[in-house]
């Protein structure tokens, strides 16, 4: 029985899912393993049982495919447990055990042929999971200052991650890299007294 365009259509875009799926799922296993990400495309297509060909149609070249790795690693793992909205200190635990049970896979990542657009990746995560945590640490703020508040934080945060990630004493201590964000947090936020309140003042 031969499938009408549309039946073929999405059996076609659930075969390249699984694919992108299979490569993504190869892609850190690989790297976890071997720590580098010189990794052959050759050997990634084979561990996703998948041609070379697939590899460079679907990702257009291997550090690519690493990159989108991560980013799914991130979105299926993280951002559920962390960007929920719920309360902030959460959400930094959450980011810490992360980054903590997959330092395997990050600290290559953040070292060798992708560093720079991994550092970019962390950069756009943190920022996007700030907005709710700067709306609530800092009240009521204009859409720009927000964004660009969120930008600034995110840039200090990742790099806090990045150095914790790859120089860290093994193993990893996600308690302690909660603490020391959640300290942060409170030192910034922390509001002087303003003109009106000099009275106030001891």
């Amino acid at each position: 029985m031969q499938l009408d365009p549309i039946q073929e259509s999405a059996a076609q875009d659930r075969r390249v899912r699984r694919s992108r799926s299979a490569l993504m799922a190869a892609a850190v296993r690989l790297v976890s393993e071997r720590g580098t990400t010189d990794i052959a495309v050759t050997d990634l297509a084979e561990a996703a049982d998948v041609s070379r060909r697939l590899v460079y149609l679907q990702f257009g070249d291997r550090d690519t495919l690493l990159t989108e790795a991560a980013i799914d690693l991130v979105r299926r793992e993280l951002l559920p447990q962390a960007g929920g909205g719920g309360d902030v200190s959460e959400g930094v635990a959450a980011l810490a055990r992360h980054f903590a049970e997959h330092r395997a896979f990050y600290r290559p990542m953040l070292t060798g042929s992708c560093a720079f657009a991994m550092t970019a990746t962390l950069n756009r995560l943190f920022g996007s999971l700030n907005r709710s945590a700067v709306r609530k640490l800092f009240g009521e703020l204009d859409e720009k200052t927000a964004d660009d508040l969120s930008e600034f934080v995110a840039g200090g945060a990742a790099t806090l991650v990045n150095n914790w990630v790859i120089d860290g004493t093994e193993p990893l201590d996600p308690e302690e890299l909660t603490s020391r964000l959640l300290r942060l947090a409170s030192a910034i936020t922390f509001r002087r007294p303003g003109p009106t309140d000099g009275d106030h003042l001891r």
